[in-house]
């Protein structure tokens, strides 16, 4: 079953209605999330929803209407009101609205897909976290918790310029999360990440994240951090996980070179960004190491899709370039603005919310070394990974990140374990430090990225490795 007709009414009603361009786009998604503590099930959701959403361009301003039920008479009126939303607001006129130029496809996608996550049994799944977390207790762990979330998307899309695209996105992913009860502190340690793996993928990713085989050494791991030496204080060579780094990416990159932002158009919420478009194409944001991508193409990252939600076919480009800022996350109408060239990075979250620039896939291109030859580089410095918490400013710049795990470094080995390690920065000082980076690259994946009035939540992914940066501070307390 498609749902073209009831997208297309909704394009046409808009267009008769006065519009002068005109998008639909009928989503379906089911989802499914349980969590599971000290041995036993602890929650069980699961959520059907489906609608239609239509935007409408009227001289310089956007409508946008939704509506819940799937048939042309409805869709029709969305399409019309749409347009009324636009023509109000076009009676206050802005800045003109122009659209980068797109080619009008018919085409479908399907995300690769080994297992379907929802067709495993729920006592599979259930059993799975149940003994994951009775792992972590049983080697030491004081509470345990793991957790999975699935996500099944399908949508339609249609455009006044002749789109017809359908795709259908398979999400999910899971973890596990040992905590350590302590004299007024608690430790924990997660695998494979602080809040999971997730990916555009089957159930084969959460199968491969062995949360069964990893739980003991988490709980062993937030013991021993209990009694470890807290993480010294001052300058040093600081060592990054991949895990850790792709927040890394997440916050002071792919939120930085959002167009949006940088036209000031999410200052209201979310702040803006320290970037200034008139340096686009010359501005050093890190070092030569530092090649970063925006790429919805990368197999199974979570931010990968065929089409953007304006029809755009995922694209590879560059946002840094041997450290180079010569990319941003565009839609057609931003980038028209700001005089480029290209869109793609345009998504909402559910049919009842309007497209936004969103981060796709935004992560680092694999360097030349391994973790071990970075370590071994090392005379002095300290090890952090597995992100804990995090702060930064609203313009992306000035950062504040904590680790659950850290270990020091001392004459090219791995020594003591330290507890509660920190590092703060700057966002270009910092990347320009960059001076290792390893080929051990993993795609991780963001399920919570908020943006938005009203509020969305973003699914992002972020390959990245194991990074040596110089002279950072770290042990920031307080």
């Amino acid at each position: 079953m498609t749902h073209f007709d009831e997208a297309g009414a909704a394009v046409q009603a808009a267009l008769d209605a006065g519009a002068r361009y005109a998008d639909a786009r009928v989503m379906v998604r089911r989802t499914e999330v349980m969590s599971a503590r000290d041995g036993a099930v602890e929650d069980l959701s699961s959520d059907e929803s489906a609608g239609l959403g239509v935007r409408a361009l009227v001289g310089s301003s956007w409508g946008f209407f939704a509506v819940p039920e799937l048939s042309e008479s409805s869709a029709r009126t969305a399409g019309r009101r749409a347009t009324q939303i636009a023509a109000a607001s076009a009676a206050v006129p802005g800045p003109p609205i122009e659209l980068v130029g797109a080619t009008a496809v018919t085409a479908s996608w399907t995300s690769d897909c080994v297992i379907d996550p929802l067709g495993v049994p729920l006592s599979d799944k259930g059993d799975l976290l149940v003994r994951a977390t009775a792992a972590a207790t049983g080697a030491g762990a004081d509470m345990a918790e793991a957790n999975y979330a699935i996500w099944d998307t399908r949508k339609w899309f249609v455009s006044s310029e002749g789109h017809r695209i359908d795709q259908h996105i398979r999400e999910c992913g899971a973890g596990v999360t040992a905590m350590a009860f302590g004299d007024g502190e608690i430790q924990r340690r997660s695998w494979p990440s602080h809040r999971g793996q997730f990916g555009t993928r089957g159930w084969e990713l959460v199968e491969e994240i062995d949360l069964v085989g990893n739980a003991p050494r988490m709980a062993q791991e937030a013991r021993a951090l209990l009694t470890a030496p807290l993480c010294p204080s001052g300058e040093t060579t600081l060592v990054l996980g991949g895990e850790q780094l792709a927040l890394q990416i997440h916050e002071s990159v792919g939120h930085a070179i959002e167009l949006d932002r940088i036209l000031g158009w999410e200052a209201a919420f979310a702040g803006t960004s320290w970037l200034d478009l008139s340096r686009l194409g010359s501005l050093r944001y890190g070092s030569e190491l530092m090649n970063i991508t925006i790429d919805p193409s990368f197999p199974g990252a979570l931010g990968s899709f065929g089409f953007d939600d304006e029809g755009t076919p995922a694209t590879k480009r560059y946002a840094v370039r041997e450290g180079i800022w010569e990319g941003v996350l565009a839609g057609r109408d931003s980038a028209a603005l700001a005089g480029l060239d290209y869109a793609g990075s345009v998504r909402s979250d559910g049919w009842a919310r309007l497209p936004m620039v969103r981060m796709t896939n935004v992560g680092l291109e694999p360097g030349p070394h391994t973790l071990d030859e970075i370590i071994a580089a090392t005379d002095d410095g300290v090890f952090m990974d597995i992100n804990r918490s995090w702060s930064i400013d609203d313009r992306r710049l000035n950062f504040q990140f904590g680790c659950e795990v850290g270990y020091e470094i001392k004459n090219g080995r791995l020594g003591r374990m330290l507890r509660n390690p920190t590092y703060t920065g700057i966002g270009p000082k910092f990347w320009q430090s960059m001076d290792m980076l390893s080929n051990e690259t993993v795609a991780w994946g963001t399920p919570n990225c908020g943006k938005g009035q009203p509020g969305q939540i973003g699914h992002t992914g972020h390959p990245a490795a194991p990074a040596r940066f110089t002279d950072v501070r770290v042990g920031v307390r307080g």
